[in-house]
Protein backbone atom coordinates (compact mmCIF):
# COMPACT_ATOMS: atom_id res chain seq x y z
CA UNK A 1 0.00 0.00 0.00
CA UNK A 2 1.25 3.39 -0.97
CA UNK A 3 2.36 6.02 1.83
CA UNK A 4 3.17 9.48 2.52
CA UNK A 5 5.98 10.47 4.59
CA UNK A 6 8.40 13.33 5.28
CA UNK A 7 11.66 13.64 3.15
CA UNK A 8 14.63 11.83 4.44
CA UNK A 9 18.27 12.37 3.56
CA UNK A 10 18.34 9.03 1.75
CA UNK A 11 15.62 10.06 -0.65
CA UNK A 12 17.21 13.11 -2.13
CA UNK A 13 19.04 10.57 -4.60
CA UNK A 14 15.72 9.60 -5.92
CA UNK A 15 13.56 13.03 -5.81
CA UNK A 16 17.15 14.59 -7.62
CA UNK A 17 16.36 11.44 -10.51
CA UNK A 18 12.80 12.41 -10.50
CA UNK A 19 13.19 16.30 -10.34
CA UNK A 20 15.64 15.74 -13.78
CA UNK A 21 12.79 13.63 -15.41
CA UNK A 22 9.55 14.84 -14.76
CA UNK A 23 10.52 18.37 -14.64
CA UNK A 24 13.73 19.01 -16.06
CA UNK A 25 12.79 16.38 -19.15
CA UNK A 26 16.24 14.96 -18.77
CA UNK A 27 16.57 11.38 -18.33
CA UNK A 28 20.22 11.53 -17.85
CA UNK A 29 21.24 11.13 -13.80
CA UNK A 30 20.97 13.28 -11.49
CA UNK A 31 24.50 14.83 -10.68
CA UNK A 32 25.62 14.45 -6.81
CA UNK A 33 25.62 18.85 -7.19
CA UNK A 34 21.65 18.57 -8.05
CA UNK A 35 21.05 15.62 -4.82
CA UNK A 36 23.70 18.23 -2.12
CA UNK A 37 21.46 21.36 -3.44
CA UNK A 38 18.55 19.53 -2.43
CA UNK A 39 19.75 19.04 0.99
CA UNK A 40 20.58 22.08 1.58
CA UNK A 41 17.51 23.60 0.17
CA UNK A 42 14.85 21.09 1.96
CA UNK A 43 16.52 19.70 4.72
CA UNK A 44 19.17 22.38 5.90
CA UNK A 45 18.14 25.85 5.22
CA UNK A 46 18.15 28.21 7.72
CA UNK A 47 14.53 28.63 9.48
CA UNK A 48 12.89 25.30 8.64
CA UNK A 49 10.72 23.66 10.77
CA UNK A 50 11.21 20.05 11.70
CA UNK A 51 7.32 19.94 12.42
CA UNK A 52 6.86 21.23 8.57
CA UNK A 53 8.99 19.14 5.94
CA UNK A 54 8.47 17.96 2.38
CA UNK A 55 6.76 14.79 1.85
CA UNK A 56 7.54 11.85 -0.55
CA UNK A 57 4.82 9.29 -1.71
CA UNK A 58 5.88 5.87 -1.12
CA UNK A 59 4.16 3.33 -3.40
CA UNK A 60 3.21 -0.11 -2.91
CA UNK A 61 6.65 -1.60 -4.45
CA UNK A 62 8.62 0.60 -1.58
CA UNK A 63 9.83 3.16 -4.52
CA UNK A 64 9.89 6.96 -4.15
CA UNK A 65 7.13 8.09 -6.82
CA UNK A 66 6.08 11.57 -5.70
CA UNK A 67 7.60 14.72 -4.14
CA UNK A 68 6.36 17.57 -2.87
CA UNK A 69 9.19 20.53 -1.97
CA UNK A 70 8.25 22.61 1.01
CA UNK A 71 10.51 25.80 2.26
CA UNK A 72 8.84 28.16 4.94
CA UNK A 73 8.34 31.69 5.02
CA UNK A 74 8.25 33.77 8.34
CA UNK A 75 5.43 36.38 8.09
CA UNK A 76 3.52 39.32 9.74
CA UNK A 77 -0.37 39.97 9.58
CA UNK A 78 -1.56 42.99 11.58
CA UNK A 79 1.36 42.66 14.44
CA UNK A 80 1.08 38.16 14.05
CA UNK A 81 3.52 36.27 13.68
CA UNK A 82 2.84 33.71 11.05
CA UNK A 83 4.26 30.67 9.22
CA UNK A 84 3.77 30.53 5.52
CA UNK A 85 4.84 26.99 3.31
CA UNK A 86 6.17 27.64 0.04
CA UNK A 87 5.06 24.23 -1.86
CA UNK A 88 7.80 23.77 -4.82
CA UNK A 89 8.58 20.65 -7.26
CA UNK A 90 5.48 19.11 -6.95
CA UNK A 91 5.94 16.18 -8.86
CA UNK A 92 4.17 12.35 -9.43
CA UNK A 93 5.95 9.55 -11.75
CA UNK A 94 3.77 5.95 -12.81
CA UNK A 95 0.19 7.93 -12.68
CA UNK A 96 -0.85 4.94 -14.42
CA UNK A 97 -0.45 2.73 -11.27
CA UNK A 98 -1.51 5.49 -8.58
CA UNK A 99 -3.50 7.97 -10.24
CA UNK A 100 -4.45 9.97 -7.09
CA UNK A 101 -1.13 10.34 -5.75
CA UNK A 102 -0.51 14.12 -6.86
CA UNK A 103 -3.78 14.67 -5.07
CA UNK A 104 -3.03 13.15 -1.88
CA UNK A 105 0.68 14.81 -1.77
CA UNK A 106 -0.68 18.23 -2.09
CA UNK A 107 -3.50 17.34 0.50
CA UNK A 108 -0.81 15.82 3.00
CA UNK A 109 1.12 19.26 2.48
CA UNK A 110 -2.22 22.00 3.10
CA UNK A 111 -3.51 19.70 5.74
CA UNK A 112 0.25 20.69 7.22
CA UNK A 113 0.75 22.97 10.30
CA UNK A 114 1.69 25.73 8.22
CA UNK A 115 -0.99 29.32 8.66
CA UNK A 116 -0.68 29.83 4.52
CA UNK A 117 0.48 27.52 1.59
CA UNK A 118 1.02 29.04 -1.72
CA UNK A 119 3.02 28.32 -4.94
CA UNK A 120 4.11 30.75 -7.89
CA UNK A 121 4.93 28.07 -10.10
CA UNK A 122 1.51 26.28 -10.23
CA UNK A 123 0.34 24.88 -13.82
CA UNK A 124 -2.91 24.14 -15.08
CA UNK A 125 -2.95 20.58 -13.58
CA UNK A 126 -1.36 21.86 -10.13
CA UNK A 127 -4.00 25.24 -10.00
CA UNK A 128 -7.19 22.67 -10.61
CA UNK A 129 -5.77 20.06 -7.91
CA UNK A 130 -5.49 23.32 -5.66
CA UNK A 131 -8.84 24.62 -6.11
CA UNK A 132 -10.30 21.44 -5.23
CA UNK A 133 -8.68 21.34 -2.26
CA UNK A 134 -9.84 24.58 -1.36
CA UNK A 135 -6.82 26.58 -2.86
CA UNK A 136 -7.72 29.94 -4.41
CA UNK A 137 -5.74 31.20 -7.86
CA UNK A 138 -4.45 34.90 -7.34
CA UNK A 139 -4.47 36.46 -10.88
CA UNK A 140 -3.37 39.77 -10.07
CA UNK A 141 0.05 37.96 -8.91
CA UNK A 142 -0.20 34.99 -11.53
CA UNK A 143 1.41 36.30 -14.68
CA UNK A 144 4.72 37.47 -16.08
CA UNK A 145 5.64 40.94 -17.74
CA UNK A 146 7.84 41.54 -20.91
CA UNK A 147 9.61 44.48 -21.83
CA UNK A 148 11.29 44.65 -25.35
CA UNK A 149 13.90 47.29 -25.34
CA UNK A 150 16.21 46.07 -28.37
CA UNK A 151 14.04 44.57 -30.57
CA UNK A 152 16.17 42.54 -32.98
CA UNK A 153 18.66 41.24 -30.26
CA UNK A 154 15.69 40.50 -28.36
CA UNK A 155 14.33 37.96 -31.08
CA UNK A 156 17.91 36.18 -31.76
CA UNK A 157 17.72 35.96 -27.57
CA UNK A 158 14.04 33.80 -27.66
CA UNK A 159 16.04 31.68 -31.03
CA UNK A 160 19.18 31.16 -28.86
CA UNK A 161 17.18 29.07 -26.50
CA UNK A 162 16.15 26.37 -29.00
CA UNK A 163 19.87 26.90 -31.09
CA UNK A 164 22.61 28.33 -29.33
CA UNK A 165 24.11 28.78 -33.07
CA UNK A 166 21.34 31.62 -33.50
CA UNK A 167 24.16 33.45 -31.19
CA UNK A 168 26.19 34.30 -34.53
CA UNK A 169 23.36 36.53 -35.30
CA UNK A 170 23.92 39.36 -32.42
CA UNK A 171 26.46 41.83 -34.13
CA UNK A 172 24.22 42.21 -36.66
CA UNK A 173 21.49 42.74 -34.70
CA UNK A 174 23.24 45.00 -32.42
CA UNK A 175 23.69 46.73 -35.70
CA UNK A 176 20.13 47.01 -36.73
CA UNK A 177 18.74 47.69 -32.95
CA UNK A 178 20.93 50.76 -32.84
CA UNK A 179 19.65 52.16 -36.24
CA UNK A 180 15.97 51.63 -34.53
CA UNK A 181 16.53 52.90 -31.41
CA UNK A 182 18.35 55.44 -32.49
CA UNK A 183 15.22 56.58 -34.92
CA UNK A 184 13.45 57.06 -31.40
CA UNK A 185 12.07 60.35 -30.28
CA UNK A 186 13.39 61.06 -26.52
CA UNK A 187 11.56 59.65 -24.46
CA UNK A 188 8.96 57.87 -26.91
CA UNK A 189 7.45 54.39 -25.80
CA UNK A 190 6.95 51.85 -27.96
CA UNK A 191 6.05 48.17 -27.62
CA UNK A 192 9.18 47.50 -29.84
CA UNK A 193 11.88 49.14 -27.84
CA UNK A 194 13.48 51.69 -25.80
CA UNK A 195 14.34 55.22 -27.53
CA UNK A 196 18.53 55.10 -27.36
CA UNK A 197 18.22 57.72 -24.88
CA UNK A 198 16.10 55.73 -22.61
CA UNK A 199 13.04 55.23 -20.40
CA UNK A 200 13.34 58.75 -19.01
CA UNK A 201 13.49 58.64 -15.91
CA UNK A 202 14.46 62.11 -15.10
CA UNK A 203 16.49 63.39 -12.19
CA UNK A 204 15.82 60.21 -10.13
CA UNK A 205 19.18 58.43 -9.18
CA UNK A 206 20.21 55.26 -9.44
CA UNK A 207 23.27 53.25 -7.58
CA UNK A 208 24.60 50.24 -7.82
CA UNK A 209 24.41 48.44 -3.96
CA UNK A 210 25.60 44.99 -2.75
CA UNK A 211 23.51 42.13 -1.46
CA UNK A 212 23.36 43.62 2.33
CA UNK A 213 22.17 46.88 1.67
CA UNK A 214 19.46 46.01 -0.80
CA UNK A 215 18.31 43.24 2.00
CA UNK A 216 17.98 46.31 4.75
CA UNK A 217 16.06 47.84 1.79
CA UNK A 218 13.19 45.38 2.02
CA UNK A 219 11.61 46.44 5.24
CA UNK A 220 10.88 49.94 4.31
CA UNK A 221 9.58 49.39 1.22
CA UNK A 222 7.22 46.47 2.13
CA UNK A 223 6.10 47.84 5.30
CA UNK A 224 2.58 48.94 3.42
CA UNK A 225 1.78 45.42 3.05
CA UNK A 226 -0.80 44.19 5.34
CA UNK A 227 0.48 40.58 4.64
CA UNK A 228 3.98 40.00 4.27
CA UNK A 229 7.52 38.62 4.93
CA UNK A 230 9.24 38.34 8.55
CA UNK A 231 12.49 37.46 7.13
CA UNK A 232 15.44 36.81 9.79
CA UNK A 233 18.51 38.26 8.34
CA UNK A 234 20.45 35.17 8.18
CA UNK A 235 17.13 34.11 6.04
CA UNK A 236 17.14 36.82 3.64
CA UNK A 237 21.33 36.33 3.46
CA UNK A 238 20.60 33.05 2.13
CA UNK A 239 17.93 33.48 0.14
CA UNK A 240 20.33 36.57 -1.44
CA UNK A 241 23.07 34.34 -1.67
CA UNK A 242 21.42 31.37 -3.79
CA UNK A 243 20.03 33.84 -5.94
CA UNK A 244 23.42 34.89 -7.09
CA UNK A 245 24.46 31.50 -7.76
CA UNK A 246 22.88 31.79 -11.59
CA UNK A 247 25.94 32.24 -14.44
CA UNK A 248 23.14 30.68 -17.10
CA UNK A 249 21.12 34.04 -16.49
CA UNK A 250 24.40 36.56 -15.52
CA UNK A 251 25.18 38.54 -12.79
CA UNK A 252 22.78 39.44 -9.85
CA UNK A 253 22.57 43.62 -10.01
CA UNK A 254 21.25 45.24 -6.90
CA UNK A 255 20.22 48.94 -7.55
CA UNK A 256 18.88 51.38 -5.48
CA UNK A 257 16.92 54.49 -6.57
CA UNK A 258 16.91 57.74 -5.10
CA UNK A 259 14.46 61.00 -5.41
CA UNK A 260 16.05 64.34 -6.93
CA UNK A 261 16.55 65.51 -3.35
CA UNK A 262 18.11 62.43 -2.13
CA UNK A 263 15.10 60.02 -0.43
CA UNK A 264 15.19 56.77 -1.27
CA UNK A 265 12.01 55.53 -3.31
CA UNK A 266 13.28 51.97 -4.26
CA UNK A 267 15.28 49.61 -5.19
CA UNK A 268 15.48 46.17 -8.00
CA UNK A 269 17.73 43.43 -8.56
CA UNK A 270 18.03 42.00 -11.53
CA UNK A 271 19.75 39.80 -13.64
CA UNK A 272 22.46 41.43 -16.24
CA UNK A 273 23.71 39.60 -19.39
CA UNK A 274 24.81 41.63 -22.62
CA UNK A 275 22.42 40.44 -25.29
CA UNK A 276 20.43 38.55 -23.35
CA UNK A 277 16.88 38.83 -21.61
CA UNK A 278 17.22 40.36 -18.04
CA UNK A 279 15.25 38.18 -15.42
CA UNK A 280 14.15 40.69 -13.07
CA UNK A 281 14.17 38.89 -9.02
CA UNK A 282 12.45 41.85 -7.73
CA UNK A 283 10.82 45.17 -7.43
CA UNK A 284 10.19 47.79 -4.33
CA UNK A 285 9.25 50.83 -4.75
CA UNK A 286 7.08 53.35 -2.50
CA UNK A 287 3.01 53.23 -3.82
CA UNK A 288 3.81 56.79 -5.34
CA UNK A 289 6.83 56.27 -7.06
CA UNK A 290 6.39 53.00 -8.44
CA UNK A 291 6.94 53.89 -12.31
CA UNK A 292 9.91 55.75 -11.44
CA UNK A 293 11.31 52.78 -10.57
CA UNK A 294 10.48 51.30 -13.65
CA UNK A 295 11.66 53.68 -15.70
CA UNK A 296 15.04 53.72 -13.89
CA UNK A 297 15.48 49.83 -14.01
CA UNK A 298 14.87 49.80 -17.69
CA UNK A 299 17.35 52.65 -18.41
CA UNK A 300 20.00 50.59 -15.90
CA UNK A 301 19.46 47.15 -17.72
CA UNK A 302 19.77 49.48 -21.41
CA UNK A 303 23.36 50.61 -20.28
CA UNK A 304 24.49 46.85 -19.69
CA UNK A 305 22.89 46.07 -22.93
CA UNK A 306 20.37 43.87 -21.89
CA UNK A 307 17.93 43.29 -25.09
CA UNK A 308 14.39 42.90 -22.80
CA UNK A 309 13.67 42.80 -19.33
CA UNK A 310 10.93 39.78 -18.06
CA UNK A 311 9.82 39.41 -14.26
CA UNK A 312 6.61 37.99 -12.41
CA UNK A 313 3.88 40.68 -11.52
CA UNK A 314 2.57 42.10 -8.41
CA UNK A 315 -0.17 43.97 -8.31
CA UNK A 316 1.75 47.05 -6.45
CA UNK A 317 3.15 47.72 -10.19
CA UNK A 318 0.68 46.55 -12.63
CA UNK A 319 -0.90 50.12 -13.00
CA UNK A 320 2.51 51.98 -13.93
CA UNK A 321 3.26 49.36 -15.86
CA UNK A 322 0.18 49.38 -18.04
CA UNK A 323 1.59 52.63 -19.78
CA UNK A 324 5.32 51.33 -20.16
CA UNK A 325 4.21 49.18 -23.27
CA UNK A 326 5.09 46.34 -21.26
CA UNK A 327 3.49 43.12 -21.85
CA UNK A 328 1.83 40.07 -19.77
CA UNK A 329 2.06 36.78 -20.48
CA UNK A 330 0.48 33.64 -18.52
CA UNK A 331 3.20 31.29 -17.58
CA UNK A 332 2.43 29.82 -14.31
CA UNK A 333 -0.98 30.43 -11.49
CA UNK A 334 0.25 31.72 -8.14
CA UNK A 335 -2.18 30.11 -5.98
CA UNK A 336 -2.64 30.34 -2.01
CA UNK A 337 -4.68 28.42 0.67
CA UNK A 338 -5.18 28.40 4.28
CA UNK A 339 -7.76 28.12 6.90
CA UNK A 340 -7.92 31.42 7.83
CA UNK A 341 -10.66 33.91 6.13
CA UNK A 342 -9.16 37.04 7.58
CA UNK A 343 -5.47 35.69 5.05
CA UNK A 344 -7.26 34.03 2.54
CA UNK A 345 -9.61 38.09 2.31
CA UNK A 346 -5.67 39.73 2.50
CA UNK A 347 -4.62 37.41 -0.49
CA UNK A 348 -7.35 38.43 -3.07
CA UNK A 349 -7.44 41.83 -2.26
CA UNK A 350 -3.93 42.13 -3.57
CA UNK A 351 -2.81 42.77 0.12
CA UNK A 352 0.27 40.40 0.44
CA UNK A 353 3.53 40.71 -0.46
CA UNK A 354 4.50 37.65 -2.71
CA UNK A 355 6.05 36.63 -5.75
CA UNK A 356 10.44 36.77 -6.67
CA UNK A 357 11.92 36.61 -3.17
CA UNK A 358 8.36 35.75 -1.16
CA UNK A 359 8.20 32.57 -3.58
CA UNK A 360 10.81 30.31 -5.32
CA UNK A 361 12.43 32.60 -8.29
CA UNK A 362 15.50 32.64 -6.49
CA UNK A 363 15.89 29.26 -6.11
CA UNK A 364 18.74 27.60 -8.32
CA UNK A 365 15.84 25.20 -9.46
CA UNK A 366 14.62 27.55 -11.65
CA UNK A 367 17.32 28.48 -14.03
CA UNK A 368 20.17 26.90 -11.89
CA UNK A 369 22.72 24.59 -13.65
CA UNK A 370 23.77 21.56 -11.69
CA UNK A 371 26.37 19.21 -13.30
Amino acid sequence: MSTIRALEAGDLQAVAGMFQRVLRKDRTEASASLVEYMRRFYLDAPGGDSDLRSLVHVNDTGRVSGFVGVHTLPMTFSGRQLRAAACSSLMVEDHERDPMAGARLLKAFLDGPQDISFSETANDISARLWTRLRGVVLPQYSLDWVRVMRPSTFMVSLLANRTGFARILNPFARAVDRFYCRGMHHNERRWSGVAADGAGHGAFRTADIDSSAFAKLIEPFTAHFALRPDWTESQLDHILTDAAQKPDLGELVYVSVSSPIGADVGAFAYYARPDRIGRVLQILALPSQVGSVIDCLIDHAAARRVCGLRGRIQPALLEAMLGRRIAFVPVASTVVHSRDPALMDAMKNAQVFLNGLAGEQWSQLIGGRFT
